[in-house]
Formats: structure tokens, sequence, C-alpha cells
């Protein structure tokens, strides 16, 4: 048997403006997720995946030669077809066949093979089950994790870094390439930061939409300064300086995106500052402070709270 893990991911600067070449900080999580693979006699791929709770919550059996291109896909589930069944293993097949693309050898060797990824976190905290899916399956076909991504879901890449590395580190992108160098972002304050899931998922296609919409000049200026404020964060040396550089990066992204800070949305009198991740609206936030400052949230039903040194690697 061959096991393949993969790092999830949070993005701490640089969300939105980093698919525009802005230097971002991201670390890598402690929670991510697994891929094993035996080889079997018979020509398909046998896909099971456990949730985080160790459920199974798909299985698909996948003939190879669909895949391949030798005979044309049909459906064939294991389980009771549903909706999210149907979009699960239409897009699992998808990839299957782009990477066979990248690496024709896996799939043509005559044999199949079972595969089991192992989620360790709830699908909805939005820390990358399908950034470690793609790293953990280009692991097995010894392929480009980021060539894969662009074939597939596209994005800046960084939630393919993250996975990567088990350090933190910084994102940008050029033209034709990326940076990746590892960040010595080590907060002496660390026990004053901490993670709050919102409990929803948030859709970021009106504020994708406004942020494209924005005038180059403007665009570049907010690069410019977040990419300056990246460099802040990782020498930062106080969670005083700390909670200013969260609120000038919330008031430039706000700006560029059009949408409410977080904390004036949801929590104005919250005495620490608070720092949207990703998706504007949904998934974690960072927010500082102690435990009174975890109190403000559990009162406020936010039950799922996790201690940086608990969250990242």
């Amino acid at each position: 048997m061959k096991k393949f893990r993969s790092n999830g991911k949070l993005l701490i600067t640089g969300e939105y403006v980093v698919l525009d070449g802005a230097l971002a900080l991201a670390v890598p999580t402690k929670f991510g997720q697994s891929l094993e693979v035996e080889t079997v006699n018979e020509e398909i791929i046998h896909w099971i995946a456990y949730d985080y709770l160790a459920k199974v919550w798909f299985e698909y059996r996948f003939q190879i030669k669909k895949i391949i291109g030798e005979i044309q896909k049909t459906e064939n589930s294991t389980l009771k077809e549903s909706q999210e069944i149907e979009e699960v293993s239409s897009r699992l097949f998808q990839i299957l066949q782009q990477v066979h693309l990248l690496n024709p050898e896996i799939l043509t060797t005559g044999k199949g093979y079972k595969v089991a990824t192992r989620l360790e976190f709830p699908s909805n905290w939005g820390l990358g089950s399908s950034s470690t899916l793609l790293n953990n399956i280009a692991q097995w076909f010894k392929t480009d994790a980021f060539l894969l991504l662009e074939k597939t879901f596209g994005g800046s890449g960084y939630d393919i870094a993250a996975a990567q590395n088990n350090h933190a580190f910084t994102y940008q992108t050029g033209q034709n390439n990326r940076s990746v160098l590892t960040a010595c972002f080590n907060p002496i304050f660390k026990e004053n930061l901490f993670f709050v899931h919102l409990n929803r998922k948030q859709n970021s296609r009106a504020s994708i939409t406004h942020y494209k919409q924005q005038p180059k000049e403007f665009l570049e200026e907010t690069v410019a300064k977040i990419s300056a404020l990246t460099s802040r964060f990782i020498s930062c040396e106080s969670l005083e300086e700390f909670n200013l550089l969260i609120e000038i990066h919330e008031t430039l992204i706000s700006k560029i995106v059009n949408t409410p800070k977080i904390k004036s949305e949801l929590f104005p009198d919250y005495p620490g500052a608070i720092k949207s991740l990703g998706g504007w609206g949904g998934d974690f936030i960072l927010a500082t402070g102690g435990e009174s400052e975890k109190n403000y949230f559990e009162k406020k039903g936010f039950k799922t709270i996790i201690s940086y040194s608990n969250m990242i690697l």
C-alpha cells in the first residue's frame, strides 16, 4: 500500500489580490487529508472517501478504460445515485482524466486500484479539502500538482504550496512563474491568536465581480500596499502592532471587494482585532485576545474556536 498526505491551508494576508501578484502570507495547518492506494487485479478504481469521523461519505467504482478514453463514460455507482454522488463522481472523473494525461503510465498497467481518502477536518471548515486531494493525487501519479490545479479547479495555487510545506511561507505569482519562500512567521504573541469558525459558507461571486471591475491603477496600488503589509506582518513583534496591521489590511480589502469588514458586520463591540481569511464572510476568521475574548465568541454561539498552536504547523 502507498500512502500520501497533504496539509490544509490558511491565507493570513493577500486574499483576492494574491491572484494579481500581491505578496501573500500563508500557513499550513495541522489538519489535512491522506490518500491510500492498493493495487487490485480488476481494471477499476474503487474510490472510498472517509470524513473526519471515519465515516464513508462517498464511494464509487470508476472503469479505467473510461478514464483513459478507450470506451465512453457511463454512470456506475455502488451507492444509490444522488445529486451529490453525481457531482462528486463527475468532478473526480475529470481530475483522473487530467492527471492521466499528465502521466499515462499509472492507468495503463492492466491493473486497478483501491483508493481511500481520509479527511482530518470537517469539510465545511474551508481548510482545503480540494487542494489536499489534488496534491495527493499528483503525488500518486508523480506529476506537478500546480499543473493539475490549472487543468481542474484553477486558482492562485497557494493552497497547493501549503499542502506541500510544513512551515509558513510567502506566495507570489508572476506572469509565468510563482515564488514560494519560507517565512519566519512565528509570532511571540501567538498565544493571543486564535481561529473562530463562522458556521457559514460565503458566496464570494459578488465580491469577486466587484474586485475584477476595479481600475487597473487602483488594483496595482492595493497590490503594492498589501505586499508591503505582508512583510510587516512577518516582522511584527507586538500584538498592538499586529492589531493595527489587521485593521489596515481589512480596510484595504473591504474597499476593493465592496464588502463590509466582518468585525463591523458581526462583531462591532469586539475588543480585539478580527481578520477575515480567504473568501470574506465564511469559514474561519483570525482573532486576537485571550480567554475572555474566546468567551465572547462562545456566548454568541460560535463553538469552534481553535488556538493558533493547535491549528498551525
